[in-house]
């Protein structure tokens, strides 16, 4: 094996560059979980319409895709493949295993014990890999164990299984965890410049013995943050833990949605907003902004969960729809949606008529 090579990344960088969400998931992602369809015979191109991936880019390995359409695409296809390894590993696993992990270590009293337990946990669905927790000297170091040759699905799998348990340990404490070094057996790719954003690491090493990340110890023993009422809640929507850096829980945030949600004409503006929150629209716009978010984004938010959900429960006509999201008419509403899903309304309600027959 030749001798690693390590990377720095100034995490302060790192940082800034992932809070804007530039287009900087690796196109090799996406050309995995194209090759997992292509595996089990099936099309990739209604995932790729849905998360607004041009087909033709596909085979562009210089090409990147943001955040959002990482989640876009992976939804698709753990569903669709109903497979949330997305064809790493030899057998599937089913929609809701990592949910399952989940719940199995949210009991636990410390960060320490909840990653254990996960390790654990995740040899019983898959035996392709064995996770492990250790401690020395103040590191603390998740590794992963190869227990099979994972072909072409080698990279994605390793980062993913990482980025996933990373993400959920920020989770639980609520508070993102600097990752010291992140570890990787396979020689640095084009897009290594990718993962000091994905994992927010100070050091990256390649050509490592075994994939790991490495963090401060001290987190282990902190106390979890979350109970089974916020699991509940986050796994309704867990991909964003996995496919980019968790943020600490914004405040300000949850309660200018639930306004929003709360707002059945969806008539809310800065202006009503604020006197409700007892502050200025300046104030209100500064702080978003602090927390990475804004009104216009949260406003789209809750409009696109309404769109689905009345398509989803109701056979109410798209324009009572589009009236009932807000929209002045329409073209305006099947224009936004489709930027939201790559589907209009009409479409998107007939694939979901589609599955279910």
């Amino acid at each position: 094996m030749s001798t690693p090579s390590l990377v720095k990344i100034p995490l302060p960088q790192a940082a800034a560059t992932a809070s804007s969400h530039p287009a900087v998931t690796p196109m090799a992602f996406v050309q995995a979980i194209v090759l997992a369809y292509e595996r089990r015979g099936l099309s990739a191109l209604p995932a790729l319409e849905k998360a607004q991936i041009a087909p033709d880019l596909v085979s562009d390995a210089s090409q990147r895709i943001t955040a959002l359409q990482m989640e876009a695409l992976s939804d698709a296809a753990m569903r669709e493949l109903d497979d949330e390894g997305l064809g790493w590993f030899a057998r599937r696993l089913p929609w809701g295993s990592y949910g399952m992990l989940a719940r199995a270590s949210i009991g636990s009293d410390r960060l320490g014990l909840a990653l254990v337990r996960w390790c654990r946990h995740h040899g019983l669905l898959a035996d392709d890999i064995h996770l492990t927790l250790s401690e020395d000297a103040g590191l603390a170091t998740l590794t992963i164990e190869e227990a099979r040759d994972l072909g072409p699905m080698r990279e994605f799998c390793l980062v993913s299984v990482l980025c996933n348990i990373h993400g959920f340990a920020s989770w639980l404490v609520d508070e993102p965890i600097p990752v010291l070094r992140a570890s990787f057996p396979f020689e640095a790719p084009a897009h290594a410049s990718a993962y000091g954003i994905l994992f927010s690491a100070g050091e990256l090493e390649f050509d490592a013995p075994r994939a790991r990340l490495q963090f401060e110890a001290r987190f282990l023993s902190l106390p979890l943050a979350r109970d089974e009422a916020a699991l509940k809640l986050m796994l309704q929507r867990a991909l964003p833990i996995q496919v980019r850096p968790y943020r600490r829980e914004r405040r300000l945030v949850q309660r200018v949605r639930q306004l929003l949600a709360a707002d059945g004409e969806c008539l809310q503006t800065a202006d009503t907003l604020a006197r409700q929150l007892h502050m200025s629209q300046r104030s209100l716009h500064r702080q978003l902004k602090e927390e990475g978010a804004s009104l216009q984004a949260l406003k789209d938010e809750v409009r696109r969960e309404r769109a689905i959900g009345l398509l989803l429960r109701t056979s109410r006509p798209i324009k009572r729809i589009a009236q009932a999201c807000g929209f002045l008419n329409d073209k305006s509403f099947i224009r936004a949606f489709r930027l939201w899903t790559g589907l209009s309304p009409s479409e998107f309600r007939k694939s979901l008529r589609a599955s279910q027959t």
